[in-house]
């Protein structure tokens, strides 16, 4: 099993960066069901916009506090990479 860490774009143009084990799952959640997570939730639709694969979850968890340092900037060029 593997865990990712990704980045989503909202409708408002805002990123939001989380870590699932299921990512298509997760993704389904965060366009429709109640179980999105709330910042999601009030800008759908979101689109995934990067992801990144793991072997362990803590590894996917650090990467993803990693990530939600960086600036805006730095997240599109990550992004774009």
């Amino acid at each position: 099993m593997y865990h990712f860490t990704y980045i989503l774009e909202c409708s408002d143009k805002t990123l939001y960066v989380g870590c699932t084990n299921d990512l298509e799952k997760r993704l389904k959640q965060h366009n429709g069901a109640k179980a999105g997570a709330h910042y999601t939730k009030i800008r759908r639709p979101v689109v995934l916009r990067h992801f990144e694969r793991f072997r362990t979850l803590a590894k996917a968890r650090a990467r993803e506090a990693v990530i939600k340092r960086l600036t805006r900037k730095e997240k599109l060029a990550l992004i774009q990479s």
